[in-house]
């Protein structure tokens, strides 16, 4: 059976049909409680750097490079990407924090991991 990978804020609600959900932020989200979150894995080192998360800001303008970038940084993650495909029987959701559900480290991941890994 084919894996999915799903994207989904912290702070929506938990489905069962999530699977395992994976924190994908090298900060832990504010204001939201560990029993709430229902993470079942947090691989924080699979984030964006310090350096391109603080120059990307969440700035629409600047997505198409942070795509770049980040997709380049990805390239050296290889093993944690693998981690996070292991973890899911079938479904994998890469939770995250951002405000903007469009332009994330998570939508960049999901995308890097369906164009690399045989899922």
């Amino acid at each position: 059976m084919k894996k999915r990978i799903k994207i989904k804020r912290v702070y929506d609600e938990y489905s069962k049909q999530d699977g395992a959900r994976i924190l994908i932020d090298r900060l832990y989200p504010r204001g939201i409680k560990k029993e709430k979150a229902k993470i079942d894995f947090w691989i924080k080192e699979i984030a964006p750097s310090d350096n391109l998360r603080k120059w990307f800001g969440h700035d629409p303008n600047k997505w198409n490079e942070f795509k770049e970038k980040y997709s380049a940084e990805l390239k050296d993650k290889n093993d944690l990407c693998e981690e996070i495909l292991s973890k899911g029987k079938v479904n994998i959701t890469l939770v995250y924090a951002a405000k903007d559900e469009e332009h994330n480290n998570a939508a960049v991941l999901k995308r890097y991991l369906l164009r690399n890994f045989v899922i």
